[in-house]
């Protein structure tokens, strides 16, 4: 195991010269805004892995000269999550990747196929998966841990071949090409803009634009108070907290103790300043309420099962999965923006999907019902 700066920098020379690499990181994320990273894993060819001692090594910088180098091909299983935990260690922005997961995807198997399953459907190879509830980040870690966590990187590069090559001859090589250049857009590892939390807030339908306001400065304030005590947004305050606050709009830490549950809040200086703040908003910079055509609710139940109908037959037929081409909530935004709706918003409007089902969904969406 690799415990020094040192040792770090040497290995990350030595893997700039392969023509690939595995990667894998194995973290705790357990009441923390961030996940706490324990080990990453290396491996170079399937019996030269390697493990960095994240908990160890301060700085991980080094390990980015690696994950942007263009012409090293990262290899990893369900990689957002991994490279968005690097991108933070390191500063740097992936480059190069080849998802297996996405790849199953596109050969005949499941997207949503975890690690171990693909192993055993690709090679034969059955991992041993008793350490799944590792503290990671406590030391010392014990021979099986270690051997459990090079195990997830040993066998990738070979797991990366097969797949290729189920790909190419099924004929979608160019669909994987253009699926594995999207990991290339530094947006994908970019942390949301604090500002921007109100809109994953459920609870509000179609408020107004002040209230709106309102509750883009609560969940902006909480994100970064979150973010500074490296704690879960909803142990900070609740959506429902915050939607109820945006809604009744307390002035003043007298009116906010008449709420529920909010009298003597710890935070409560802090939410009526916020409040304030959204109240003092001119009204043309309010969030706008969300603007689609109107339908009646029955033809889109109807339009959205045409839809799904469409997507699971045509999937079934090209014999990929369904979830992989598009989620059920897409297919939903599609039908409620109708012709509004755009390549940029729409990723069923975009590539490989536009013309594999795209064009035809969104026909279902703009066109008539049948007679």
């Amino acid at each position: 195991m690799i415990h020094t700066a040192e040792a770090l920098a040497e290995l990350v020379e030595h893997a700039l010269d392969c023509e690939r690499v595995a990667l894998d990181t194995e973290f705790v994320w357990n009441r923390t805004y961030y996940p706490k990273l324990g080990v990453v894993q290396l491996a170079l060819a399937s019996d030269d892995c390697h493990l960095i001692d994240s908990v160890a090594i301060a700085d991980l910088s080094p390990l980015g000269a690696l994950l942007e180098h263009p012409k090293v091909e990262l290899i990893l299983h369900d990689a957002q999550q991994d490279l968005a935990i690097l991108r933070r260690a390191t500063g740097a922005f992936p480059r190069n990747v080849f998802d297996t997961r996405c790849a199953a995807g596109f050969a005949k198997m499941s997207s949503t196929t975890s690690l171990a399953e693909l192993l055993a459907q690709t090679l034969g190879v059955v991992l041993d998966k008793t350490e799944t509830l590792t503290n990671w980040v406590r030391r010392p870690l014990s021979a099986d841990q270690l051997a459990y966590a090079i195990e997830d990187v040993r066998y990738l590069h070979e797991a990366r071949d097969v797949l290729q090559v189920r790909v190419e001859e099924i004929g979608r090589s160019t669909w994987l090409t253009e699926e594995m250049a999207a990991y290339d857009d530094p947006q994908l590892y970019e942390e949301r803009d604090p500002r921007k939390q109100f809109t994953r807030i459920k609870g509000m339908g179609r408020a107004a634009p002040r209230d709106l306001a309102i509750l883009r400065e609560l969940a902006a304030w909480r994100e970064r108070e979150a973010q500074r005590r490296d704690r879960p947004r909803n142990h900070v305050l609740a959506d429902e907290t915050l939607v109820l606050l945006a809604r009744r709009k307390p002035r003043s830490l007298e009116e906010l103790g008449r709420l529920r549950t909010l009298g003597n809040h710890r935070y409560g200086r802090c939410l009526v300043e916020q409040i304030r703040r959204g109240l003092a908003v001119p009204d043309a910079e309010c969030p706008p309420q969300p603007r689609r055509p109107q339908f009646d609710k029955e033809v889109v139940v109807r339009k959205l099962a045409r839809s799904m109908d469409y997507l699971r037959r045509r999937s079934d037929a090209a014999q990929i999965d369904p979830p992989f081409v598009a989620a059920r909530a897409e297919v939903h935004n599609l039908i409620l923006d109708a012709s509004a709706a755009t390549s940029e918003d729409h990723r069923l409007l975009r590539g490989w999907r536009r013309d594999f089902i795209g064009e035809a969904l969104y026909g279902i969406a703009t066109g008539p019902e049948p007679g």
